[in-house]
């Protein structure tokens, strides 16, 4: 699955990228935060493989990208009000949120655990690869573990090498920094890793949401 042409410029190539993650290939693509390492969702070998390419550790879950809001119920269940109204006020965009785990995401997504940290990313190239694909996507930073985030191409390919099938390029990230995740899981929502989102915005829209203030082991996600 690895392509010799390594980098290629984004332009008509989404077909080509979309044929590799239905084979469970790896293709790394732009979003508006960070350069993320795609995988079928649902192919459980893809999703391994993203494990073996980063060198992270396999108790740490992956989170996904959705091409619109109402894929949020092709994941995950028991979705509150708030989450949804999360996701209209926030997405597309850099907010991540933490919701309980539906039947068809895997553990090997999850890490074993019954929650599912989703997206929908504000990119034009990430969302028509993600809807072309027809599947959520993983959307882990293309980096190798601990690694510098990836806000370019040509530092994805750096990081991870050989290892991606295909890195589509399309310039810089916007937003050159990781997303904001939210834990929508209680009744109480909770700021779990600070980002692109300030706090300030979400406390505007929820202002009972809690903040850890934590930039801890989540935030290479």
């Amino acid at each position: 699955m690895r392509s010799p042409q390594g980098i290629q410029t984004a332009g008509n190539q989404v077909e080509k990228a979309v044929s590799i993650l239905l084979q469970g290939g790896l293709v790394a693509f732009p979003t508006d935060t960070l350069y993320a390492l795609g995988a079928h969702a649902f192919i459980d070998a893809a999703v391994q493989r993203v494990y073996e390419v980063k060198g992270r550790p396999i108790h740490m879950a992956l989170p996904l990208l959705l091409a619109n809001t109402f894929d949020m119920e092709k994941v995950a269940v028991n979705i509150s009000q708030a989450a949804w109204d999360m996701a209209e006020r926030f997405w597309p965009g850099a907010l991540t949120m933490l919701l309980h785990k539906g039947p068809s995401v895997s553990s090997v997504v999850t890490a074993g655990k019954e929650t599912v940290a989703v997206r929908v990313p504000n990119h034009h190239l990430a969302l028509k690869l993600i809807e072309a694909t027809g599947t959520p996507l993983t959307g882990t930073s293309a980096n190798s573990f601990g690694g510098s985030d990836p806000i370019t191409a040509p530092q994805v390919r750096r990081q991870l090498g050989e290892g991606v099938s295909m890195i589509l390029d399309d310039g810089i990230c916007p937003l050159e920094g990781a997303s904001t995740i939210v834990d929508m899981t209680s009744d109480t929502p909770r700021i779990v890793r600070s980002g692109a989102i300030p706090a300030s915005l979400l406390t505007q829209m929820c202002p009972g949401i809690e903040e850890s203030g934590s930039r801890n082991a989540t935030r290479k996600s």
